[in-house]
């Protein structure tokens, strides 16, 4: 908790040294917010968040931490128990250390890394293995590129983090809202659960959700009035089919069945033997993958192919699905336990707009865009949709924004989710490589799956089509036999060395993309293109892990140093230039260095902050540290009276962005450039700032 500590030491000293004529935050700011025109309806709650996933969960406390009052509604009567996603990445776990720190508890509580960093592939759990794969490099560490690492923790252990720290912020989770009569006036920090949205109604006032609770068997519908709407209610969102939003991409790549169990007898096992988080299994009687949630803890999911309707989800009972796994691991299990059955699609769309009716409703996460498993994007890029909306619904309920404001969340993050989307299914390919090196080619299986549909179908019983289906597999995986997968075989050592291969040229499932994670950028949207040649588009996705680079171009995520206080009493102590951005309000961001021309910026930019009343941060960047024998005094002196500024040390900053330290950094408050100057600007810097605000703000 040291990083939290200091965070709130970095900004808690800034906010008491603000000077008396500067912006004081509202804490109530829906009051403020639309207070002229039509807009809206100042009375209303500002937020309802429909779903109570983790990126509903995730937004509703970042928008608390920003001022804005919110709720949350959930048609589920709990949340759920099924592990689901399980894989952060470095730009999530970003996000969750300035969530009251919640990145530390996630490290603190998260497996051991060595018994999830690799990905094996075998003949059975307790059988010989055909090759792994390490996911993790020596620079994933190191913290060269990021102030955090990965982390593997199940969604549901990360929803109950997420509901601790709602409820440590004066959250109540409810399920008997009144029913005496039809409208409520919904209150702000409730997380009402078993209410299922069944209608919405916007207007130039509001909106109207229509939910509907049973209690005691009997339906009741209640109405709740806000001013903005967030669909983050999963993949087959309410939400998103009320407002008739369809979806664009590949639909039904795959079917499958999720088997959720328990198992230490398992867990140790691996442990001892054979570590990983994923294992793809392959022999002659069964085919799957098993995610090891938790090795310590026994707790596994297991994913296999379903063909219905030759297959019905009925069959899968807690005995078949026992029969099953003791065929992937290879024996019997004396403690196994299976806890939950569930099918799911698996597709690669993505919404054809994340916003309807004027701004006032908006998708994020899976109901925005849904992708393959393949690289844990699902779960990270809606928590960073939260992340990118939050600030922008904060900025136009201050009014520091028109309603307009809003369209650049789909602008930007449209953008993220369709690169997102075909990098999954790029991964997911890379995947299906593996069972095509041993013969058994996956879409060869689906081909057979839609002739059996489209041509037996017609005049063939269910239950020999069952039958047909079954006997097809079957001839299948005896390309898995131990008689022709061996190094003596020669089609089966061809094989093997095919898939050493495939290995060794990382074209197998990746688990780590960071020139994705952490180097996507925004082209367009709340920033200042610099419209030169020099700009790129994000390279094609090709499935294949690729090194971060940092980048200081307008859209990109800041740059990640090291840095220290510059101060005349030494100290040792370092933190992320991300820290300098804070996490408690709506505040850019300007970086520059402590040369004459840079401070004129300085005030500039502060001027230009009071007329849009906008909260803005200067951090003088110098290469060297202080001694108090010199005098030091810092950019006090020079930027007085304005005292909402920083001094750092960072020696090599400048030409890790590129730049040259004439020039100056404008950072948004979700830690992406806005706008930046190569090197000392022309003309007015008030008109040049003020030009620029306008430009990003969308005024």
């Amino acid at each position: 908790m040291g990083f939290l500590r200091f965070t709130r030491r970095l900004h808690g000293l800034h906010r008491t040294r603000t000077r008396s004529s500067a912006i004081v935050r509202n804490p109530y700011i829906q009051r403020r917010a639309f207070s002229d025109g039509n807009n809206g309806n100042d009375s209303l709650l500002p937020v309802l968040i429909v779903g109570a996933g983790p990126v509903g969960l995730v937004l509703s406390i970042i928008l608390t931490k920003l001022g804005v009052k919110c709720a949350v509604m959930e048609k589920s009567s709990g949340f759920s128990k099924h592990p689901q996603a399980h894989f952060i990445n470095n730009r999530s776990m970003e996000v969750f250390r300035k969530v009251n720190g919640l990145a530390d508890e996630i490290l603190e509580y998260q497996p051991p890394v060595d018994l999830w960093r690799k990905f094996v592939y075998c003949t059975s759990l307790t059988g010989p293995v055909l090759g792994s794969v390490d996911h993790m490099q020596p620079q994933d560490f190191d913290r060269i590129v990021s102030p955090v690492s990965v982390a593997h923790f199940s969604q549901y252990k990360l929803t109950k983090l997420l509901v601790k720290q709602l409820e440590d912020i004066g959250f109540h989770i409810r399920s008997d809202v009144s029913m005496n009569s039809n409208d409520c006036q919904l209150a702000e920090r409730e997380i009402l659960l078993g209410h299922e949205c069944t209608s919405i109604n916007a207007t130039e006032n509001g909106v109207t959700v229509t939910a509907n609770i049973t209690r005691e068997g009997k339906h009741v519908e209640k109405k709740f009035q806000c001013n903005f709407v967030v669909g983050t209610d999963g993949a087959g969102s309410t939400v998103r089919n009320l407002l008739g939003i369809g979806m664009c991409g590949k639909r039904d790549l795959q079917k499958l069945i999720s088997v959720h169990f328990m198992s230490q007898e398992l867990g140790q096992y691996l442990i001892e033997e054979k570590p990983g988080m994923l294992f793809f299994v392959f022999n002659t009687e069964a085919i799957g993958v098993i995610v090891a949630h938790d090795l310590k803890e026994g707790e596994f999911v297991l994913q296999v192919p379903f063909y219905p309707p030759q297959q019905k989800f009925e069959d899968f009972s807690s005995t078949m699905c026992e029969k099953l796994i003791f065929k992937l691991v290879g024996r019997e299990l004396a403690d196994i336990n299976v806890l939950d059955v569930k099918p799911w699609v698996m597709h690669a769309e993505v919404a054809e707009a994340f916003l309807a009716c004027n701004n006032r409703i908006i998708l994020a996460g899976d109901a925005a865009h849904r992708f393959p498993p393949a690289g844990g994007f699902g779960m990270n890029t809606g928590i960073q949709d939260a992340h990118n909306l939050a600030w922008k619904l904060a900025s136009v309920l201050e009014r520091i924004a028109p309603p307009s404001f809003l369209s650049t969340y789909e602008t930007e993050r449209k953008q993220i989710a369709v690169f997102n989307t075909e990098l999954s299914v790029q991964n997911f390919k890379a995947a299906m490589e593996v069972p095509a090196a041993l013969g058994l080619d996956p879409s060869i299986a689906n081909s057979v799956h839609r002739t059996i549909n489209g041509t037996f179908g017609s005049f063939l019983p269910s239950n020999l089509q069952r039958v047909v289906l079954d006997g097809i597999f079957s001839i299948g995986r005896l390309q898995l036999s131990d008689s022709l997968l061996n190094e003596t075989n020669p089609i089966g050592s061809s094989r093997l060395s095919k898939l050493r291969q495939i290995f060794d040229q990382g074209k197998s499932l990746q688990l780590q993309f960071p020139a994705e994670d952490l180097g996507f950028r925004y082209s367009k949207g709340a920033l200042v293109s610099e419209g030169d040649s020099s700009w790129t588009p994000q390279e094609t996705p090709t499935g294949r892990r690729r090194d971060y680079v940092p980048s200081s171009d307008p859209g990109s995520r800041l740059p990640h140093m090291d840095i220290q206080l510059l101060s005349p009493l030494f100290s040792k102590d370092t933190f992320s230039t991300l820290d300098l951005v804070s996490g408690d309000k709506v505040e850019f961001l300007l970086i520059i260095a402590p040369v004459k021309e840079s401070y004129q910026l300085a005030r500039a930019a502060f001027k230009v902050a009071e007329e849009f009343k906008v909260a803005v941060k200067v951090c003088v960047m110098w290469r060297e540290k202080a001694s108090a024998d010199d005098g030091f005094v810092g950019s006090e002196k020079t930027l007085l009276p304005w005292r909402n500024f920083v001094d750092v040390i960072g020696a090599d900053w400048w030409e890790l962005c590129g730049m040259t330290d004439r020039g100056a950094v404008l950072v948004r408050p979700d830690e992406h450039i806005a706008w930046r100057a190569k090197s000392e600007i022309d003309g007015d810097p008030f008109l040049v700032l003020r030009k620029v605000f306008c430009a990003i703000l969308g005024i």
